[in-house]
C-alpha cells in the first residue's frame, strides 16, 4: 500500500533570511504656522476659519462685496493671523488675494488637487477648516504669482490673444458669406485677409462686381492668375449676402483697432520692466526678415531684451510672439523656482510620480492648463523641419515615441533652455545639427563597446571607402 506523501515542514523548505531594515524614526508633526488661517472661497461668500483660541466665533462667513472683505481684513487683524491659505476658485479669488497681499498678509494660494480629500461629509466649513488645519502644520505649498508688473502684462496679453480669437471667427463668418454667394475667392488665394484679400472684399463691399476689375486688385506675388482670380469672383451678389459680409468685415476692423490699441500698452508695461541695457553690438538680425502674422505692431525683440537681459528669440522654433508669451506667464525672475525641475513641474512638462510597491502606475504628464505650457508646444511643433540640434532632437523623439509625447519632450528641452538664460544670463549658443548627430553617434558607440566588453567581444571600426 502506497504510503502518502507528507507536505513539507516550514524547516524543510529552502528560506534565507534577510535582514531587517530599521525604520527610521519618522518626525512628529509640528505647528509651522500657529497664526494660520484657511478661507473657503465662494462666488457669493467666503467661509474663514481661524485658530479656536483666537476667537468664540472661530468660523465666519464673509460675502464677496468688497465692504465685506475689509471686514475680514479686519477681524483677521484682530486675531492676529499671519498667514492665510487659500483655494484657487475660478477668478472669484483675486480679489481678496490682493486686499489680503497689500495688507501685508503671508498668502498661500494652494492647489484645489492638493486639498480635495476632506475626512468627513465635505461642506464649506469643513473645507477652510481643513484648509486651516493643513496650513498650521506646513503641509501646504503655495503656487507662485508673478510681481505685480508682470501680471498686468499677462493680463493684457491674454487680451489681446482672446481679441484674436474673436476676429478669426468673423473672419469665418465673411468666409461663409462669400460661400453663399458662390465667390470662390479662397480656392485661387491662400489667405483671404492677407494684401490682395482684403483689397478684393473691400472692392466686393464698396460696390465693385465685375471680375476682371477685380482680379487687377491682385499683388504680385499671388501665383494665380488674373484670369483665374477673375473666374472665382463670378457670384451671385444677393443683398441679404452683402450685407453679413459687410458687417463681418466692420467688425473686423473694430478688432483690428482694439487688438493695436492692446499692442500699445504692451509695449508701455514692457517699458516698465526694463532693467538691462542693449549690448553695444545690437541684438543682429532677427532669424525672419517679415514679422509673423498676428504679431504684436513695436519693436517687442527689443523690449524683451531689455526686461529679462536674454534674446530668447534666438532659441530655435520661439518666435517673439511665444517669447512674449512664455515672459508675461511665467515673468523674467525664475529664482522662485528652487531648480529647474521645480519649474518643469509647474509647467506640466515632467514625468507623473505614481509609484506604489515600486511599479510605475502611471508616468504620464500631470493634466495642466499652462498656457506657457502650451505655447512652447507649438513652438515645439516648428522643429519638425528645423535644420538645428532641436530639430534633430524633436525628429529622433518622433522616431521613438508617437508624436504628442515626442512634441512634449521637445517642449520639456525648450522651457530648461528658457530656465537656465533667465537665471543664469547667458546667451543661446547654436551647436548645429552635424554636431548633435556626431555626440549621439559617439554616445551609440560607447554603449556599444561597453556591451560588446561585458560579453567577451571587441568592436573593431571598419574604414569606408570614399566613393
Amino acid at each position: 500500500m502506497a504510503q502518502p506523501i507528507k507536505p513539507p515542514t516550514v524547516s524543510a523548505l529552502p528560506f534565507k533570511a534577510q535582514p531587517v531594515r530599521k525604520r527610521s524614526k519618522v518626525p512628529a508633526l509640528s505647528i509651522a504656522y500657529p497664526s494660520a488661517c484657511g478661507i473657503d472661497i465662494g462666488a457669493t461668500s467666503h467661509f474663514v476659519a481661524v485658530p479656536g483660541e483666537r476667537d468664540d466665533e472661530p468660523v465666519r462667513e464673509f460675502l464677496s462685496f468688497t465692504a465685506d472683505l475689509e471686514r475680514l481684513v479686519q477681524w483677521l487683524r484682530e486675531c492676529r493671523i499671519t498667514a492665510v491659505a487659500m483655494q484657487s476658485t475660478g477668478v472669484y479669488w483675486i480679489a481678496l488675494f490682493e486686499m489680503l497681499d497689500a495688507a501685508g498678509f503671508e498668502v498661500h494660494l494652494v492647489n484645489a488637487r492638493h486639498v480635495r480629500s476632506v475626512p468627513g461629509r465635505k461642506s464649506d466649513v469643513l473645507d477652510c477648516q481643513w484648509l486651516q488645519q493643513l496650513m498650521s502644520y506646513g503641509l501646504l505649498r503655495g503656487g507662485v504669482r508673478p510681481a505685480e508688473e508682470v501680471c498686468a502684462l499677462r493680463a493684457v496679453w491674454r487680451q489681446r490673444d482672446m481679441l484674436l480669437s474673436y476676429q478669426a471667427r468673423h473672419v469665418q463668418h465673411l468666409q461663409k458669406a462669400m460661400t453663399q454667394m458662390n465667390v470662390q475667392l479662397h480656392h485661387v488665394i491662400s489667405d483671404i485677409m492677407g494684401v490682395t484679400g482684403q483689397a478684393i472684399i473691400r472692392a466686393i463691399v464698396a460696390g465693385v462686381r465685375d471680375g476682371a476689375t477685380l482680379a487687377r486688385l491682385r499683388d504680385r506675388r499671388i501665383k494665380a492668375e488674373e484670369g483665374e482670380i477673375a473666374a472665382a469672383l463670378q457670384g451671385n451678389w444677393r443683398d441679404e449676402h452683402l450685407f453679413a459680409l459687410k458687417q463681418a468685415l466692420a467688425l473686423i476692423d473694430t478688432y483690428t483697432a482694439q487688438i493695436t490699441e492692446c499692442d500699445g500698452k504692451l509695449q508701455q508695461l514692457l517699458g516698465a520692466l526694463k532693467g538691462h541695457e542693449l549690448p553695444a553690438a545690437g541684438l543682429g538680425p532677427p532669424k525672419r526678415g517679415t514679422p509673423a502674422k498676428n504679431s504684436v505692431r513695436f519693436d517687442a525683440r527689443t523690449s524683451l531684451f531689455e526686461a529679462s537681459g536674454v534674446d530668447l528669440t534666438r532659441i530655435p522654433g520661439i518666435d517673439t510672439s511665444t517669447a512674449l508669451k512664455v515672459i508675461s506667464e511665467i515673468g523674467v525672475d525664475l529664482t522662485r523656482f528652487p531648480s529647474v525641475k521645480h519649474f518643469m513641474s509647474r509647467l506640466g512638462l515632467c514625468p507623473g510620480t505614481k509609484i506604489s510597491g515600486g511599479k510605475v502606475l502611471c508616468s504620464a504628464t500631470k493634466p495642466c492648463a499652462n498656457r506657457a505650457a502650451q505655447a512652447l508646444r507649438l513652438a515645439a511643433q516648428a522643429l519638425r523641419k528645423s535644420q538645428t540640434a532641436l530639430g534633430a532632437h524633436h525628429r529622433r523623439m518622433c522616431s521613438r515615441m508617437d508624436k504628442p509625447k515626442a512634441i512634449t519632450a521637445s517642449a520639456h528641452k525648450l522651457a530648461r533652455l528658457v530656465y537656465f538664460m533667465l537665471t543664469k544670463g547667458q546667451a543661446f549658443v547654436e551647436a548645429g545639427q552635424d554636431e548633435y548627430e556626431e555626440r549621439y553617434r559617439q554616445r551609440v558607440v560607447q554603449n556599444l563597446t561597453r556591451r560588446a566588453h561585458q560579453l567577451g567581444f571587441q568592436l573593431t571600426p571598419q574604414e569606408t571607402s570614399s566613393a
